[in-house]
């Protein structure tokens, strides 16, 4: 019956439930942390990861995120609101898997809700009575990447300012500055300093790879 079922969709949410609860190493809970967000941000946040599971935007920008939050006075780390994120996309795409109606989700997060404020409670309702369908058909084509998503690529001329093994005073390089997403759908910055004759060398397989293109 339908109490059946919800308990068999349950027990695929019930590792990820436990971790909204289950206190951290400082001994706060997830739960605690998404109390301290207030609803605008944690909207936000939810409203990116429906995004990207909806293969919308490449991933999540939580360091963007986590720098607003801090700036309007709260104190939460960027480990923490990754972990929530992790957390609500894990939520959201099992629930995608299992077909999972508004009410049935509320439901199997079970004694979950009860840990939550009441604002994130209203704010995942909200965005699963709006988009959950979409997820599902989503999620039905989806595969796990196991590998990061290209987002964007910044670079800058520099010249050394000191000496040391890898480059001498006044030698010019370039850094560069690759932003990706990861399979979890986390974005972050990776950067990197290459010579002259490195970053010639860099460009010109980036044309290699434009002329093969073309042929395709």
């Amino acid at each position: 019956g339908r109490g059946t079922r919800l308990r068999e969709r349950g027990l695929s949410l019930g590792a990820r439930r436990l971790a909204l609860i289950a206190p951290n190493e400082d001994g706060s809970g997830a739960a605690d942390k998404i109390r301290l967000i207030p609803q605008d941000f944690f909207a936000e946040l939810c409203e990116q990861i429906i995004q990207h599971l909806n293969h919308k935007i490449p991933g999540i920008n939580t360091a963007e995120l986590c720098q607003r939050i801090q700036t309007s006075g709260v104190d939460i780390n960027i480990g923490d609101l990754a972990k929530i994120a992790n957390t609500l996309s894990f939520l959201f795409s099992t629930a995608a898997r299992n077909n999972l109606s508004t009410e049935e989700l509320v439901t199997t997060l079970g004694s979950g809700v009860s840990t939550l404020p009441k604002h994130a409670v209203q704010v995942i309702r909200h965005v699963w009575n709006e988009q959950g369908k979409a997820i599902a058909a989503s999620e039905d084509a989806r595969d796990v990447a196991a590998v990061g998503q290209f987002v964007d690529m910044k670079w800058k001329l520099g010249v050394a300012m000191s000496s040391d093994t890898c480059r001498s005073l006044k030698y010019p390089y370039v850094t560069v500055t690759l932003t990706v997403a990861d399979p979890s759908g986390q974005i972050t910055d990776k950067s990197f300093e290459m010579t002259i004759p490195q970053f010639k060398n860099f460009f010109s397989q980036f044309k290699e790879m434009a002329s093969v293109l073309e042929t395709v």
